[in-house]
């Protein structure tokens, strides 16, 4: 049992730099919801739900993670940070990955049956933050889902889910040439370097863009003042005297 922890805060950080030690990955939220899962599932296969469900809610009150007891929760399984929501009939392989704020959904029966309604993650997959996934659709070996992703539809293993707004594309991974970014939509033009300095060609365009707006500006200003500028009233007309000849 004490390889076995071993070995999964080791998977951990493997996939998170942040922690400096595995009594750090002791204290992660994600770390706790799912020890308490594996309580309350044994409890819950054992038919003694409404201790199950205790335990639940102990542990989403301690670390605002709520995973049903009835969920079928692989190995090596990483929350980051939490906020997630997995239903009842959830199934994750291992070596699953979740961000923040993430919802495993389900469907309402129409016919007033349970049954399966929840969506499948088979191993190694990743879900971005925010992203929700909804129904008994099954997320394909390997792949990923980006931030904010609405997916209602099975992922096809391997392949990129990625997120925008209220619209999700799927993009092949051999086709998508750029890192998974789990907390965000990658944008196609990205500003900075690898070493996080802005790119040289991005800036020269960002200060072409601002010149041309200073010329439009002068123009405008021009035009403008030309507009307010007084008009000079003609000269009154002179009078002529009666009697007089032109």
């Amino acid at each position: 049992m004490f390889d076995r922890l071993i070995s999964y805060l080791d998977s951990i950080r493997a996939r998170d730099p942040a922690p400096r030690s595995r009594w750090e990955i002791l204290l992660y939220p994600g770390v706790w919801a799912l020890g308490f899962h594996r309580i309350a599932h044994w409890l819950f296969e054992a038919r003694m739900f409404f201790l199950a469900r205790v335990v639940n809610h102990i542990s989403r009150l301690l670390t605002a993670i709520d995973i049903h007891p009835g969920a079928r929760i692989g190995k090596n399984f990483f929350i980051d940070h939490g906020f997630t929501v997995i239903g009842e009939t959830v199934e994750i392989g291992d070596n699953v990955t979740i961000y923040q704020c993430v919802t495993l959904g389900g469907t309402n029966p129409t016919n007033g049956k349970g049954g399966k309604r929840h969506p499948t993650l088979q191993d190694n997959v990743i879900i971005g933050s925010g992203a929700q996934i909804i129904g008994p659709i099954v997320v394909g070996e390997r792949a990923r889902v980006g931030a904010n992703a609405v997916v209602t539809d099975d992922v096809p293993a391997g392949a990129t889910m990625i997120g925008l707004k209220a619209r999700s594309t799927l993009v092949p991974a051999e086709e998508w040439i750029k890192e998974f970014i789990p907390y965000g939509t990658p944008c196609d033009d990205p500003p900075c370097d690898e070493q996080g300095r802005p790119r040289r060609d991005c800036v020269e365009k960002l200060e072409a863009e601002m010149a041309a707006m200073r010329e439009e500006m002068a123009l405008l200003k021009a035009m403008l003042a030309e507009r307010e500028a007084p008009v000079p009233s003609p000269a009154p007309a002179r009078l002529r005297k009666s009697g007089t000849k032109d």
